[in-house]
């Protein structure tokens, strides 16, 4: 996958100051990892005549065959062999231009720390792209392009230069030329044209890729003439998020006609309105469901295992059906911020008598955490080295033993949906493995075998058709337990 950017100087304004733009040395070919490979910047030519920046992504095939799956996710959505057989590591599409965002980030945003006065003025610009997938024709490139101050040359690509009668292929060679407009410009017009005209992304897209859209469209998208085409296309034709989008691309029209603000336009709303309507972080919706499942338990007397920081302990604390809780970690720096946090040291005679925070490793017998309702594991084991696992399981499931054990950990299946996650590589520096959905229950299903507990499983988040949600979680619970509900 390959794009070239150009542009032409002069003594007084050399074409090297491309090199400042994109925070790239000319004399230095770089590489950086991206969520499907790794992207390369060059310069096959850097004078002060003309200069040349060349962006090489080399795909990862094999991270887009376990990461990638179905239309819009690393598969060509229109074949049958769609995870074996691709144009992914090859034609331009949403993989370029997220490598685009991350290489050139402050280029893109119009940041120049060096020479300040570089951003703002407008260059000789020659970008190439060799093989761009363009989902009905060359027409609709030069429709896209054209109306932002490009020239276009969309060549359509043969499906076969030896067969002239079998036609062209959807692909086209792109060449787009301009005088008048920055290098920021280009990129975010890039940026959100490619996957447009590809009409396919390779992850999920989430309601914050309104916001992605809008900032890079900004000072174009409002008045473009295919505004609604590109605004549904970019969105994966997502209805909800398409309407959203075009509401506030409305607002932006109508705040330009009126020579105001967006905010005195959009004044029916407060703004506390639009903080309650962000979405939930992760780390919450986790305690939530914690918190949900440890009351339908009717557990009293709660160990948080590995309670870090002590976020959870937090949480347990405001509610006072929870009337004993003990934090255990093994690390003392973790428990003394833990107690920082909950204000151990000012804390009330009463809420003091609830909670313990104790120093100890979840891989040894410990009798202080003997005969409690129920112990949490919230993104614990993954952090264990995998031969440790048993020795863990023995200490919570056959020595401590409480009536209800919840386990959350990540569902490895979900990293395809953070692009900025690079390909292959876990969450979190220290975890030593993430589970799939399939490898989670089984381990869970032999844990509940070997010591008497059943086992029910709960989706954390968003839990998405195709790969499931963000954090599983399994529920342990013994024949103590539904004795007390039932009766």
């Amino acid at each position: 996958m390959f794009l070239t950017i150009s542009t032409t100087g002069s003594p007084q304004r050399p074409a090297t100051d491309l090199g400042f733009l994109l925070h790239k040395h000319p004399e230095k070919a770089q590489a950086f990892s991206t969520s499907y490979g790794t992207a390369h910047v060059l310069y096959p030519e850097a004078d002060a005549e003309r200069c040349t920046a060349a962006l090489l992504l080399e795909v990862d095939a094999v991270a887009l065959v376990r990461r990638g799956k179905g239309k819009g996710r690393g598969g060509a959505p229109d074949a049958a062999l769609a995870q074996y057989v691709n144009d992914r590591p090859y034609a331009a599409s949403s993989l370029l231009a997220v490598a685009l965002s991350g290489v050139f980030s402050s280029a893109m945003r119009g940041v120049c720390a060096a020479r300040p006065e570089l951003p703002a003025r407008p260059r000789p610009l020659h970008v190439e792209v060799p093989a761009l997938p363009a989902r009905s024709g060359p027409g609709l490139v030069r429709r896209l392009f054209e109306p932002l101050g490009w020239t276009v040359t969309a060549e359509p690509v043969a499906l076969d230069a030896e067969f002239p009668g079998w036609g062209d292929s959807r692909y086209v060679r792109l060449v787009l030329e301009a005088e008048t407009l920055t290098l920021a410009e280009a990129l975010r017009h890039l940026y959100v044209l490619l996957p447009v005209l590809d009409d396919a992304k390779h992850y999920w897209v989430s309601p914050d890729e309104v916001d992605k859209l809008l900032r890079a469209g900004e000072g174009w998208l409002p008045g473009h003439p295919e505004q609604k085409l590109i605004t549904s296309r970019y969105l994966s034709r997502r209805w909800s998020l398409t309407r959203q989008a075009m509401e506030r691309l409305e607002l932006v029209r109508l705040a330009e006609a009126d020579d105001s603000d967006v905010e005195e336009i959009d004044n029916a709303v407060a703004a506390e309105t639009e903080s309650e309507e962000r979405p939930t972080p992760l780390a919450v919706r986790r305690r939530e469901a914690i918190l949900t499942v440890l009351r339908a338990s009717g557990a009293a007397r709660v160990l948080d295992l590995g309670c870090g920081q002590g976020q959870l302990v937090q949480a347990l604390l405001k509610d006072p059906s929870f009337t004993e809780i003990v934090g255990v970690d093994v690390s003392m720096r973790a428990l003394a911020i833990a107690s920082r946090r909950l204000k151990l040291d000012r804390m009330g005679e009463r809420q003091a008598a609830r909670v313990r925070l104790l120093q100890g490793s979840l891989t040894y017998t410990d009798k202080r955490l003997g005969g409690y309702d129920a112990a949490v594991l919230s993104e614990v084991i993954e952090h264990l080295d995998p031969p440790r696992l048993p020795a863990l399981e023995y200490a919570v499931f056959g020595a401590a033993r409480p009536r209800t054990v919840l386990v959350t950990t990540p569902n490895v299946e979900y990293n395809v949906r953070w692009e900025t996650l690079p390909a292959g590589h876990v969450r979190h520096g220290d975890h030593r493995f993430e589970w799939t959905r399939g490898e989670f229950r089984a381990w869970a299903a032999e844990v509940a075998e070997r010591h008497r507990y059943t086992v029910e499983f709960v989706p954390v988040g968003p839990d998405d058709p195709e790969v499931g949600p963000p954090t599983q979680m399994a529920v342990f619970t013994t024949g103590a337990v539904k004795e007390a509900k039932a009766a």
